[in-house]
């Protein structure tokens, strides 16, 4: 029986002097492809983070790289994602509880109410996210999701906001 690996060939080094690059492998053309790239780590991290969210979503295999600057100066790989989870698991449900305490269905066209509830869900879900991605915290396990779903069911959006300015205060400035 033949096993094969579900990871793609490791990338090509990027070209041009060392700076943190982000690349992504693009199943259906099966070559790497650069997705993000600055003079300092974090930015790049953060956009792994979200576009690892993103694919995921789409139910897509994630498959990065991070080249960036080693020790003597010259291109080095490293792991992007250092505290991730192995497989983190996404929660989906087909009934969203709303901050009142009553059930909204998954929207159907029409169904202009239920779809601005969902709406405001999702927005402030990208709030706490958008915090705790400045935080350094890119990729959520399972009982994180469910820690950002109870936030999102039972705190106001602008309580939200207030939380996710002290996550980027205690991450201080970018660098």
């Amino acid at each position: 029986m033949e096993t094969r690996s579900t990871r793609p060939p490791r990338s090509p080094r990027p070209s041009g002097p060392p700076r943190w690059v982000a690349v992504f492998h693009d199943a259906t053309s099966a070559s790497w492809r650069s997705a993000a790239e600055a003079p300092d780590r974090a930015p790049v991290s953060y956009a792994i983070g979200e576009m690892a969210r993103t694919l995921r979503a789409r139910g897509e295999e994630v498959a990065v790289d991070l080249w960036g600057p080693g020790e003597n100066g010259e291109w080095a790989r490293f792991d992007p994602t250092p505290a991730a989870p192995a497989r983190p698991a996404l929660l989906v449900s087909s009934a969203v509880p709303a901050a009142s305490g009553a059930s909204v269905e998954a929207a159907e066209p029409g169904a202009g109410h239920a779809r601005h509830v969902e709406r405001m869900e999702d927005r402030r879900r990208q709030v706490i996210t958008a915090g705790l991605s400045r935080a350094g915290l890119y990729d959520l396990a399972a009982e994180d999701v469910t820690a950002v779903r109870t936030l999102v069911d039972h705190v106001d959006e602008a309580t939200l906001r207030r939380i996710a300015h002290w996550m980027a205060v205690a991450a201080g400035p970018v660098e």
